[in-house]
């Protein structure tokens, strides 16, 4: 079947690769932990050595890669991987190798997704055919916006995990002071990802905890770690208004990674949708905008494998 096609949605931490024919739908989804592989083709090879598929089976893949991916030569930002796109196209003999940001792929997969894989957290309704815009922490935090042109979507990629991180009142100023002094200019992602959990919690009670002992503490009621998760879920909610309004993201804010759907049940109680909707003068934009937390457990599978059955269609 050369218009199988490999699809992998692969991330700082861990890798979930499927298989994706004409239809889109990933098959097989397997997931595995980066620190067990060398690279990108270690990890690949395993996978496919362990599905019992030939190299001739796979007509081309899909890659979504947490970071910059539009180039030749494609490497991680949070793990020391690359690979150099036509190299590993010949490696594997795939006729089609696509790259995508990680979060260009959770954007494509969107439209894929049903009720049951939203958690809604405020809002009124989507404006019909205006942006979307999906963004969230991670090993980084991740941005991607979603145009809908005609038939077809279009995503928009950025680096907004890496715009600099400002204060709106003294306890932000507070914590962004002393993440200067750890680490230079602060940017979005230093608070807003896996590690940033655990590093607000640290200046906020000086104990060094990971970012799920904070969040399992603040499940058995620890106020501090609470407190940590309602600071956290503030700066979100603050950066999603800013990326709403920079996308004119009226057809939706997405909310993704691990950590977003770790949080779900302290949105309603936290400053997270006050934070949102409070950017004066735009105030009444934001408040009508839904914000969806996304609970599917391979989102951006969904986005590549809909990459994926154009390639398959176009080998067929």
């Amino acid at each position: 079947m050369p218009h199988l096609i490999l699809i992998a949605d692969i991330g700082g931490t861990s890798s979930r690769l499927a298989l994706a024919g004409t239809d889109g739908r990933p098959q097989d989804v397997r997931i595995h932990r980066n620190d067990a592989f060398s690279g990108f083709e270690a990890l690949i090879e395993t996978d496919l050595a362990a599905r019992g598929v030939a190299a001739d089976d796979v007509g081309g893949a899909v890659l979504a890669i947490a970071g910059p991916a539009d180039g030749e030569h494609v490497r991680l930002t949070n793990r020391d991987w690359s690979f150099a796109k036509d190299e590993l196209r010949r490696r594997f003999g795939w006729q089609k190798l696509l790259g995508v940001n990680d979060f260009e792929a959770l954007a494509y997969g969107v439209p894929a997704l049903g009720p049951d894989d939203l958690v809604a957290v405020g809002g009124g309704e989507a404006a019909e055919g205006a942006p979307m815009l999906v963004c969230g922490p991670g090993t980084g935090f991740g941005v991607a916006g979603l145009l809908k042109i005609g038939d077809t979507f279009r995503a928009v990629t950025g680096e907004g995990g890496h715009a600099r991180l400002g204060a709106t009142n003294t306890e932000e100023a507070r914590l962004i002071a002393h993440m200067v002094r750890e680490l230079g200019p602060v940017v979005v992602e230093h608070a807003l990802s896996g590690s940033g959990l655990a590093r607000i919690h640290r200046v906020l009670t000086g104990d060094r905890l990971s970012p799920e002992q904070v969040i399992a503490a603040a499940f058995g009621g620890d106020g501090e770690a609470r407190e940590t998760c309602n600071m956290f879920l503030r700066l979100f909610g603050r950066i999603a208004g800013d990326l709403a309004l920079t996308f004119d993201a009226r057809g939706g804010v997405y909310l993704a990674g691990g950590v977003s759907a770790g949080l779900l049940p302290f949105y309603e109680s936290s400053p997270f949708r006050d934070a949102f909707e409070e950017h004066p003068p735009l105030d009444p934009r934001l408040i009508a905008t839904p914000v969806h937390i996304i609970t599917h457990p391979t989102p951006g599978l969904l986005g590549c494998g809909q990459l994926a059955g154009r390639l398959a269609r176009e080998l067929v």
